[in-house]
């Protein structure tokens, strides 16, 4: 019975591999990084082109809109009866956009996906109130650096195009304050997992998972990777004057995951600081909260909310960080 379940076990060790093969599992593992990041682009190109006309689809069936209206409907963002159908192409896109490329290139570069995307490696109850503290602790930090963007100003000879991106930033405003205007709990619920929970699944697959990965193996330098893959993060959602706080907090989420070996770090921060600030709005717009979650810390580089929020900020980034090396240390050791 033992030798017959070893003559198995073997079967399977040897069969795997052919499996593997007939399903496409790692089959451009070897590429050069430059090769991964082409493949990267079409595969990405591919699946937001699928995605997008699969939300179109969903949105003339169950809102029963014209496909000649499409196009007027999206033009139109900032009409509030237009929302829930953007809504819904908003969910479909994000999905078909970060979270089904990063599975299906995860596939093509490893025979293992949940360890080319760093799924492998858990997230303790330690890590997620420190990573608590941190984004907490950061919003001032976020909302000074908005402040700082929104401030920049292009030379003369560009003044056409800083006009032109006013406009249509001034637009894209009125649209997401349209979006997160609801008035009842089952509304907050699909903004927050519209708003943070995909996005925090999505990017965080994509952008740290994925494209720093391959950065990594490029450059051979952390600092390199995390930086490229963070501005390219914050120009991905076309928002010149938020490009600035979006980078940082790119670099932060990068940091996580370079330190601790586990996306479920960066997850779990992007998802905080999104979450966070969808609840804090409706709460402050219900009346319930009288602070203003935007103006937290903007008004100077002196006030008492952004220099708390600096100090908690780099006393529980740095406890994160002590606590992953003491671990990569003692696991190095064994």
């Amino acid at each position: 019975m033992e030798k017959e379940t070893s003559i198995q076990s073997s079967s399977q060790v040897k069969l795997s591999p052919i499996f593997a093969r007939m399903s496409n599992a790692g089959i451009w593992q070897e590429n050069t990084p430059y090769s991964k990041l082409l493949i990267t682009v079409g595969v990405l190109l591919m699946s937001t082109v699928a995605f997008t006309a699969i939300a179109a689809i969903f949105v003339m069936i169950i809102f029963h809109v014209a496909p000649a209206d499409l196009q007027s409907l999206l033009q139109n963002s900032d009409n509030p009866n237009n929302i829930p159908a953007l809504k819904l192409i908003q969910a479909i896109w994000a999905v078909g956009t970060f979270v089904v490329p990063a599975v299906i290139l995860a596939n093509l570069f490893s025979l293992n996906k949940k360890e080319y995307l760093r799924l492998d490696n858990g997230i303790s109850a330690t890590d997620v109130l420190l990573i608590l503290t941190v984004m907490f602790a950061a919003f001032p930090l976020i909302n000074y650096l908005a402040q700082l963007n929104e401030k920049m100003s292009f030379p003369p000879f560009l003044q056409w195009l800083e006009n032109w991106i006013k406009e249509k930033e001034s637009s894209a405003k009125v649209a997401t304050e349209n979006f997160l205007q609801v008035q009842s709990v089952g509304g907050l619920i699909v903004n927050v997992l519209i708003i943070a929970v995909i996005p925090a699944i999505g990017e965080e697959l994509l952008f740290r998972g994925v494209l720093q990965r391959i950065f990594i193996d490029w450059f051979k330098s952390a600092f390199a990777a995390i930086l490229l893959s963070s501005i390219l993060f914050s120009a991905m959602h076309l928002q010149f004057y938020g490009f600035l706080p979006r980078m940082m907090l790119g670099i932060l989420l990068g940091y996580l995951l370079q330190w601790s070996g586990s996306l479920w770090l960066p997850m779990v921060a992007h998802f905080i600081n999104n979450a966070a600030q969808v609840i804090a709005i409706y709460f402050y717009r219900k009346g319930s909260m009288n602070i203003d979650p935007d103006k937290v810390g903007a008004e100077s580089v002196s006030s008492p909310e952004l220099l708390i929020g600096a100090a908690f900020f780099t006393i529980a980034l740095w406890l994160l960080y002590r606590k992953h090396k003491i671990n990569r240390t003692s696991s190095e050791n064994n």
